[in-house]
């Protein structure tokens, strides 16, 4: 069954705030209905909403239109939904998230017999539904 505490959280937070730092990313960190660790990115210099628009099919485009405020980042499809340095960051992201020295998660899942055991889930979301994500731009040329 998954499970998320406090304390499991502050043995991944480290990690995870060495990611944000290395990309210059602003984000929070926490733990939803004790089975979820959860990072709320604010801003940064990355665009990653211009980045999940210019790699979305065209069909999804059509029918649900451009992503402009938030997004909640599917973790199980990084590498098909963003390219360059949003899917570095993401990417080591959720590796950091998923473990350190300390505590791993596991998945142990078999959806053919309908069996879930996980360590516990993670979420990520690139701003919220009511404070949009801030793409920071340089004023370097």
């Amino acid at each position: 069954m998954a499970y998320m505490n406090q304390e499991d959280k502050k043995k991944l937070t480290p990690q995870i705030k060495k990611v944000l730092k290395k990309y210059g990313v602003k984000g929070s960190i926490a733990v939803k209905h004790h089975s979820t660790l959860v990072v709320n990115i604010k801003s940064s210099n990355l665009d990653f909403i211009g980045n999940i628009n210019a790699n979305r099919p065209e069909h999804k485009k059509e029918l649900y239109g451009e992503i402009e405020d938030y997004v909640q980042v599917n973790t199980y499809h990084i590498e098909n939904n963003y390219t360059g340095e949003c899917k570095k960051f993401l990417t080591e992201l959720s590796l950091a998230m998923n473990g350190c020295e300390e505590i791993q998660n596991h998945d142990n899942s078999d959806m053919m017999t309908d069996y879930f055991d996980i360590g516990w889930y993670t979420d990520i979301n690139i701003g919220k539904w009511d404070k949009p994500y801030e793409l920071i731009r340089s004023n370097n040329g």
